[in-house]
């Protein structure tokens, strides 16, 4: 018994990693002269889109009285509160009218700000930086500028097709991350005649290493107890066909899979909503198999197959979560979970310390499971 390495119980953490991009919708939903409401993180927040079409994102309160600013009228430019017509710079955020001042008044209303959040649109959707919380009681000011650009689904030539997929997952974004990188679930939920059944599993091995914020599944040659990826050797030799998946937080799933001067790539995230909701959402990008009709469509399909099984399955996980369990992880196929919660817990104290992250995975590991 004593070479027996005993499950090593994880407590889940649903703290929410704020000063990160997230998505918070599909570009679609928000409309010329429209305001839709969002939340990212328990921060509500107004969406519209100015003249120009540049998508902005305030927070969802009046710093007058508390009226959400999405219930307000928007002229293109300026955010006007429905309750006493103040107005705010839809960028910005800074107050531009407070109609009930008399001429004698002399308030200095450009130092009055609603909350504003950096917002940018890429691959199909709205994307805004949740900075840190202010602290209890603290006024608006100018929002600062995000320390790097939002997140993009890698593309690898100039003619691709793109296709996304959202879902909502009744669930904390720790469980929907350590879902989405659960190896071992794949032939228990996911199971089609045209992708795998549970009669297919076998053993793997595979290489991972350490990245900034993350970790990665090294270049591999895809499953080959899948139908997709059999259709891959229509472009390339199996052995010349990649596959890599990145995770790197707060909640980004990245997979390339590389045929010659073909590709297919992915960019799966998590969104926290609620500490009890968040969302997954997917987007999609490749040139392989363009001359096939309806591509897009049929690769939606197959993705809203997977997330609906995933979703079906966090509701009903949801059940014996309400007790807020210990998690039983255990070696290896739940070896990238028990980073995750590593990394997250070394990003919370490099930035409660100053010191710098210390990366749960010091080198390169091999992970044995079947799957």
């Amino acid at each position: 018994m004593h070479d027996i390495s005993l499950p090593q119980r994880e407590a889940p953490d649903s703290r929410m990693l704020y000063g990160f991009w997230y998505r918070a919708l599909p570009g679609q939903q928000v409309g010329d002269g429209q305001l839709q409401k969002a939340m990212l993180l328990e921060t509500p927040l107004a969406i519209g889109r100015d003249r120009q079409g540049r998508p902005f994102a305030l927070h969802d309160a009046c710093p007058h009285r508390g009226m959400p600013l999405s219930h307000g009228h928007f002229d293109g430019q300026q955010v006007e509160c429905s309750y006493h017509g103040w107005r705010f710079d839809g960028h910005t955020g800074q107050c531009q009218l407070i109609p009930s001042l008399t001429a004698d008044q002399k308030l200095k209303i450009d130092r009055i700000y609603a909350g504003s959040y950096p917002c940018e649109e890429h691959d199909g959707f709205i994307w805004v930086h949740i900075p840190e919380p202010l602290p209890t009681g603290a006024g608006f000011t100018k929002a600062d500028d995000a320390p790097m650009p939002a997140p993009r689904v890698p593309t690898f030539s100039q003619k691709y097709k793109l296709a996304y997929l959202t879902a909502d997952l009744p669930c904390s974004v720790d469980h929907g991350i350590i879902g989405l990188m659960d190896p071992a679930h794949g032939p228990f939920v996911h199971q089609a005649w045209w992708w795998r059944s549970r009669s297919s599993i076998h053993q793997k091995q595979k290489t991972f290493e350490p990245i900034p914020n993350g970790f990665r599944m090294s270049a591999h040659t895809p499953s080959s107890n899948s139908a997709p990826y059999k259709l891959l050797r229509l472009y390339a030799d199996a052995e010349s066909i990649t596959t890599t998946i990145d995770f790197v937080l707060p909640n980004l799933r990245l997979e390339t899979i590389r045929a010659g001067k073909y590709w297919f790539s992915s960019l799966t995230t998590v969104t926290p909503i609620t500490r009890s909701h968040c969302r997954i959402d997917v987007v999609a990008a490749w040139n392989i198999f363009l001359w096939v009709p309806l591509g897009p469509q049929l690769l939606k399909f197959v993705f809203a197959k997977f997330v609906e099984q995933d979703r079906q399955t966090m509701e009903q996980q949801s059940e014996g979560l309400k007790h807020n369990p210990h998690l039983m992880l255990i070696d290896d196929a739940d070896r990238p979970a028990k980073w995750y919660f590593g990394l997250k817990a070394a990003l919370l104290e490099s930035r409660k310390t100053g010191a710098e992250l210390k990366h749960p995975l010091a080198g390169p590991v091999t992970l044995q499971w079947r799957s």
